[in-house]
C-alpha cells in the first residue's frame, strides 16, 4: 500500500491502478475505518507494508530515501508518525475527503485490520529525524509564536516543541519535525489553495492563507532541520 500520493514513474502508476482497479469489491464500496483508537500488531504490519510495497516511496521502515530523492513532495517519511494519523489519512483517501487518483484507489483496496497493523509498524519505528542544522530563524519564530495580528497560531500549540508531536493530539497533528521539506512545502502550499482540506475545523487553511511564499518556505526549512 502507498500510504501517500506517489507514482514513482508510469510503469508502477499504470501497475498501482490496474492492481487497485482489480481489489475494489464490485459492489457496496469499500468497508469503512473503524473510528477506534489504533491497536494494530507492528509486526504483522512489517510484512504487510512490504506486500503492500509502501517501502517502495517511503523507504526502509519509512525514512524516505533523502531530500534529494523526494520527488515534487510527494512521498513523506511515515518513521514514528502517529498510527491514529496515519490511519485518518487512509480513511480520508477512502471517502474523498484528502485526493489523489493512486492513493484513492490503493487505500480502498486495503483491510481495516491491515491498515491498522501497517499504521502500526510505521509508529512503531525510530522517529524520522532531519539534517540538525541551526533550522530557519523565521520559521522557528512563525512555529512556536505564531502572529495573532493575522490570525496565525504557533504551530508548537499542535506539533509540539521541534514538530515532534503531543500525546493525544495525533490523530489531527502529525508529527513534522524532520520531514522532507519537499513534502512538508507542497501540503502546505496545497493547504493554502484549498486542495487539501481534511484538517479538523479547517484551520490549517485559515493558517495558512495568512502566510507569504517566504514564509512558508521558511517554515519548511525549520522544520525539515530538526533533529
Amino acid at each position: 500500500m502507498l500510504l501517500v500520493a506517489c507514482l514513482s514513474g508510469p510503469v508502477l502508476g499504470q501497475a498501482v491502478k490496474a492492481r487497485a482497479t482489480a481489489k475494489l469489491p464490485a459492489t457496496g464500496g469499500p468497508a469503512p475505518v473503524a473510528a477506534v483508537p489504533p491497536k494494530g500488531d507492528p509486526l504483522a504490519g512489517a510484512r504487510k507494508s512490504d506486500e503492500e510495497r509502501c517501502q517502495e516511496c517511503h523507504g526502509a521502515d519509512g525514512h524516505g530515501f533523502g531530500q534529494s530523492a523526494s520527488s515534487e513532495g510527494r512521498h513523506p517519511k511515515l518513521a514514528g508518525q502517529p498510527a491514529e494519523y496515519i490511519v485518518k489519512q487512509i480513511a480520508d483517501f477512502r471517502s474523498g475527503a484528502r485526493k489523489h487518483d493512486v492513493m484513492t484507489l490503493m487505500a480502498r483496496t486495503v483491510e481495516p485490520a491491515d491498515i491498522l497493523d501497517i499504521a502500526a509498524y510505521f509508529a512503531s519505528r525510530t522517529p524520522m529525524k532531519g539534517e540538525g542544522a541551526a533550522g530557519n530563524p523565521l520559521g522557528r519564530r512563525l512555529y512556536e509564536s505564531g502572529d495573532a495580528a493575522r490570525g496565525v497560531d504557533a504551530c508548537i500549540a499542535c506539533h509540539g516543541p521541534a514538530g515532534q508531536g503531543i500525546a493525544g493530539l495525533g490523530a489531527d497533528a502529525p508529527r513534522i519535525g524532520g520531514q522532507e521539506w519537499r513534502y512538508l512545502e507542497k501540503q502546505l502550499l496545497d493547504w493554502r489553495s484549498g486542495e487539501r482540506r481534511n484538517s479538523r475545523d479547517g484551520v490549517m487553511n485559515r493558517v495558512t492563507r495568512a502566510l507569504t511564499d517566504e514564509e512558508l518556505r521558511a517554515l519548511t526549512d525549520y522544520l525539515a532541520a530538526q533533529p
